[in-house]
């Protein structure tokens, strides 16, 4: 079999450069801090960034295949039970810079819907964590389905709302859209594509075989104690594209939320 390890230091090392890049991120805000109106939502994004980098971190550092509870490490800090919590803290802290970088933007070009998409985002992936620990409690994938269908719809509705700041947006803030725009399009066509048909595959071959399920309580103790550890290439094949992504890329993508300026209104004498 071949070995995953490579993989994993892959991960660890991305883990250990990305510590870096947030430090070396937030020096350089503080050494450049912008005016007052700008800088205490700066502020926030860098907390709650940290709370996403330190939770990714962890999790390459400590990877785990939730359902089939297969680990890297053998220690109860690899269980699904800690994993699992972690994800979420790290999701919600992600979700949250997500929110109010649209709800900003919103505010500053007038866009009633897409003041209202900024407060839907949080309670989508809120319900879409639900899901995930529902999944990974009873090894339901079905519970991921649900889960990464919010995520993408939570994405698409971004997207529209993003698209309709253009007509009032500057330049610079266009500029921003456009790039955003493009990355929304193609996370929700992954998640549509490729992630939601992946765990959907799962859930019916699962019904196919009549697998048994755990009923949520008895998840939670499976959780917390069952884990087993596997450097088998066959057992996280199927998880090395969206973790490498998602612990690198989306990553990134939480670290230079805060250095996004606002507003983005095109100012009167603005081309």
């Amino acid at each position: 079999m071949v070995d995953a390890t490579s993989w994993w230091q892959l991960l660890c090392t991305i883990a250990g450069l990305n510590l870096i890049l947030w430090t070396a991120s937030t020096a350089w805000l503080h050494r450049n801090r912008p005016d007052g109106t700008t800088w205490p939502h700066q502020r926030l994004q860098l907390l709650l960034s940290a709370l996403y980098v330190l939770g990714c971190g962890y999790r390459s550092l400590l990877p785990v295949f939730d359902v089939p509870r297969v680990v890297m490490v053998d220690s109860w800090a690899s269980s699904v039970l800690v994993g699992r919590t972690v994800a979420t803290i790290a999701e919600l802290s992600f979700a949250t810079q997500w929110a109010l970088l649209l709800r900003a933007a919103a505010q500053s070009t007038g866009q009633r819907f897409s003041l209202c998409v900024a407060w839907a985002v949080v309670p989508l992936i809120a319900v879409a964590e639900v899901h995930s620990w529902y999944a990974v409690l009873t090894t339901r994938n079905i519970g991921h389905v649900i889960e990464e269908i919010l995520w993408g719809t939570a994405a698409v509705l971004t997207v529209v709302a993003l698209a309709g700041m253009w007509p009032q947006a500057s330049a610079r803030g266009r500029r921003w859209l456009g790039f955003t725009i493009a990355a929304g399009m193609i996370y929700a066509a992954y998640m549509f594509f490729i992630d939601v048909p992946m765990y959907w595959a799962r859930w019916v071959a699962d019904e196919a075989t009549n697998k048994a399920y755990t009923s949520v309580a008895a998840g939670v103790a499976d959780a917390a104690s069952r884990w087993h550890v596997s450097h088998e290439w066959s057992h996280w094949r199927s998880e090395v594209v969206w973790m490498t992504l998602y612990f690198s890329v989306a990553v990134w993508i939480s670290i230079a939320l805060a250095h996004v300026r606002l507003p983005l209104r095109r100012g009167p004498s603005a081309p």
